[in-house]
């Protein structure tokens, strides 16, 4: 049989999670098609023998929490996710750009990380179901697989806008069948980041209606937790009623116990979770490896301050803004109070678009309020309202502490909860969360290799079957004949993250190869410029 692709000499790590064997690998079309002994398999027909003596080959990396939307519609090839050897991309956390109520109404934002987009605005006009939107990356071509579940955010602006009040019969009504169509067209399950607006507005019973939708086309129910903090122990019970109630499994987007004061949560948090699935709940989670999270400032304000769309207005009234810094100064629960919780030194805002607020990069929240001779509130409002816009910001709220003992953990998966970009365009943009760039080698090098926290063959089954497990993709995540050909080739000596708070462009190390879809895209570290990844559906 003529192959196109023969890798000689290397050590398997199929991503079953079982010890390492020396063998080769052939690789025809789209597939794997032989693993064989080393030198079992002859090469005269083969078009291109590659020799990987003493790297890691693997099946390829399934990102479950990728944010690369908009990244993907700059740059198709996701460079910084491609070279960490991720190949397939899960998108859809909150929010997805199609269904909005059966249309997309103005389009998409027409400018993504100061670069135009102009080519995607036409295009998304005519978007009117969910599967338009990863048809149309297919189409224009990306260098990942792509998916996405449904965002919980979005499916609510489907029935009611940002309107925060609980829904009626009619409005789940509309949620339910637009679920349905979602789950017809292949997403995942329903995604919902119970933090932010307007996901926050949805109650128990009203997610448990989608889910049960979600659950009768055996999808997941994925989750931002209510609560990371404080009260991180009732938004688990929240999503364990949910997953109970739906009778749909529950994934837990980016597990952590954040502020210091919730540190010592965890060994609990993890208790649960285990008394959960002894009794029955298939319940999992995912977690990226900084002990610092990313998300908007807007986040230290209460959600009801964007209700209806109206938080500029809001900030700008001083009524309504008397009101907020009330909640913000004395947080009832309800809501991640972020200030409260990590302290002005733990806030860093790092996504300033306009020149004017450029002197802020880098600076923690405490350090921009005094050059600005306001508390940190005043800081807070007048930069938002200055940029229109959320402000990526960085929160060093974990401890290293917590992340080892979550890897530990056999149902946790690794995720990137970030986009793919390019040091070239994503330079001049401004700093982003290092995660997008070292996540993957990052686990690999530093709490594999150097810290020994968990075996590298258990390292990569979290990254890979495990993933694929939870999603249903059965084609994918192990490196076995008949699998498609996503594969990932690195030196497990050298393999490590570079990309750091103060500098996150960099390109992490190790990864020599990656063939997605039986197509190289990585050579010797270097991206190819290849964009052959497909729209991956459940249960393919």
């Amino acid at each position: 049989m003529p192959f196109d692709t023969l890798l000689t000499g290397g050590r398997i790590v199929d991503g079953s999670g079982n010890p390492w064997f020396r063998g080769d690998v052939a690789l025809a079309g789209d597939r794997v098609v032989a693993i064989a002994a080393p030198g079992a398999i002859p090469t005269e027909q083969v078009r291109d023998v590659v020799d990987v003596a003493d790297a890691i080959i693997c099946p390829g990396f399934i990102d479950i929490q990728s944010h690369s939307i908009y990244p993907l519609m700059v740059d198709g090839r996701c460079v910084s996710k491609i070279t960490q050897g991720i190949t397939t991309e899960i998108m859809g956390e909150a929010w997805t750009p199609a269904p909005v109520g059966g249309r997309n109404p103005g389009g998409l934002l027409t400018s993504v990380y100061g670069e135009p987009v102009e080519r995607w605005v036409e295009r998304s006009r005519g978007w009117t179901r969910f599967a338009h939107w990863l048809e149309a990356f297919e189409d224009v071509g990306g260098s990942p697989n792509i998916g996405s579940y449904l965002g919980g955010g979005t499916l609510r602006r489907c029935a009611m806008d940002m309107d925060m009040n609980p829904s009626s019969g009619k409005q789940r009504a509309t949620m339910r069948r637009v679920m349905a169509e979602a789950m017809e067209d292949g997403a995942f399950g329903v995604s919902y980041a119970l933090i932010y607006p307007p996901d926050c507005y949805a109650d128990v019973d009203e997610i448990v209606d989608v889910c049960e939708v979600v659950g009768r086309y055996d999808g997941t129910y994925i989750t931002h937790l209510r609560s990371e903090a404080g009260e991180i122990f009732s938004a688990l019970d929240e999503a364990f009623e949910i997953g109970v109630r739906a009778a749909v499994p529950v994934e837990i987007y980016h597990l952590k116990a954040a502020g210091r004061d919730n540190w010592d949560k965890m060994p609990r948090v993890i208790e649960r979770i285990d008394a959960a699935r002894t009794g029955g709940l298939d319940v999992t989670a995912d977690m990226y490896p900084y002990a610092a999270s990313g998300t908007g400032l807007t986040s230290v304000l209460p959600p009801w301050a964007m209700a209806g769309g109206r938080l500029y207005e809001n900030l700008q009234d001083p009524a309504q803004r008397a009101r907020i810094r009330k909640a913000v100064l004395k947080p009832d629960g309800r809501w991640e109070a972020m200030v409260s919780q990590h302290g002005e030194d733990g806030v860093m805002p790092i996504g300033f678009k306009r020149p004017q607020n450029q002197q802020y990069v880098g600076l923690k929240l405490s350090e921009i309020s005094r050059m600005r001779g306001q508390d940190w509130f005043d800081t807070v409002c007048d930069l938002v309202l200055s940029e229109r816009q959320s402000i990526s910001t960085i929160y060093f709220a974990m401890t290293e502490d917590n992340l080892r003992l979550q890897l530990q953990q056999p149902w946790i998966k690794v995720s990137t909860d970030a986009g793919g970009y390019d040091p070239v365009w994503g330079r001049p943009f401004g700093p982003v969360h290092p995660r997008g760039y070292g996540t993957y080698p990052r686990v690999l090098g530093r709490f594999v290799r150097e810290q020994r926290v968990i075996t590298l063959e258990d390292a990569v089954r979290k990254m890979t079957s495990a993933v694929a497990d939870r999603l249903g993709l059965r084609r994918r995540g192990l490196l076995r004949e008949g699998m498609f050909a996503d594969v990932v080739v690195f030196d497990p000596e050298t393999i490590m993250d570079h990309a750091t708070f103060e500098d996150p462009h960099l390109l992490s190390q190790g990864v020599r190869y990656v063939w997605v879809n039986g197509r190289q895209v990585v050579c010797d570290g270097v991206h190819t410029g290849t964009t052959p990844g497909r729209f991956v559906h459940p249960w393919e």
